[in-house]
């Protein structure tokens, strides 16, 4: 059997209808697990380097899946071709600002709606930002720990009117703030830790806008934890 991590196990949950579309898929352990799995019928791995899109092209003809996942080398949704019926697309173990950038700058290959299913490392509010601008709304989100890190899952489905978000929802996640668990905290807290380690560095003469920012920043954690 594949072996998928934690993480990705818990993305898989999320995929919807019978075209995945796996960005950056790392050996594409996603593909081949969702369809081992019959999660999907057919598959997209998308690499935009040669050695990892070599190493999922051996993966998937090692798995005789070669006629269910298309291994295609190119950056971001360029793999997506326009005739592409594609019903979900994941983005995993990127920073928020990366999986941002990459959505927003294929847009044109959002025509058919997919459901979006996306893993940041950081920075996840950038994410949100983004998808409320391509009327996406979010209707799932998940926190979790693997090897010490935090991760953040959103799922986010396409909406004819646009979607609206609070400052805080667009920070902590309109999903994650409903439900502040023990995990949620943990990243704030360790959040507010680093911010007030900046806080202590900087110069108020010199750096009094970016002290201004991190205040504000504080206050919104504070105001949430």
């Amino acid at each position: 059997m594949i072996p998928l991590n934690q993480r990705l196990q818990r993305v898989s949950n999320y995929i919807k209808g019978d075209y995945l579309a796996d960005i950056g898929s790392d050996h594409a352990y996603l593909p081949i697990f969702a369809i081992k799995n019959k999660l999907t019928k057919k598959a997209i791995a998308g690499e935009v380097i040669k050695g990892p899109f070599d190493a999922s092209k051996r993966n998937v003809s090692e798995h005789q899946l070669s006629n269910h996942i298309d291994v295609r080398l190119g950056d971001g949704l360029t793999v997506i071709q326009h005739e592409d019926a594609i019903t979900s697309i994941t983005i995993c173990g990127m920073g928020g600002p990366l999986i941002a950038k990459i959505i927003s700058d294929g847009a044109d290959k959002l025509h058919n709606k997919p459901r979006l299913v996306l893993q940041s490392n950081i920075q996840s509010s950038a994410i949100r930002i983004k998808l409320t601008e391509l009327n996406y709304g979010i209707i799932n989100e998940e926190i979790m720990e693997e090897k010490g890190h935090i991760y953040e899952i959103i799922v986010a489905e396409y909406f004819e009117n646009k979607p609206t978000m609070t400052r805080a929802e667009l920070k902590f996640g309109p999903e994650l703030v409903k439900d502040k668990n023990d995990l949620f905290n943990k990243k704030w807290e360790r959040e507010k830790e680093a911010l007030l380690k900046i806080k202590n560095n900087l110069n108020p003469n010199t750096h009094a806008k970016r002290l201004n920012e991190i205040n504000d920043e504080l206050d919104l954690i504070n105001e949430v934890l």
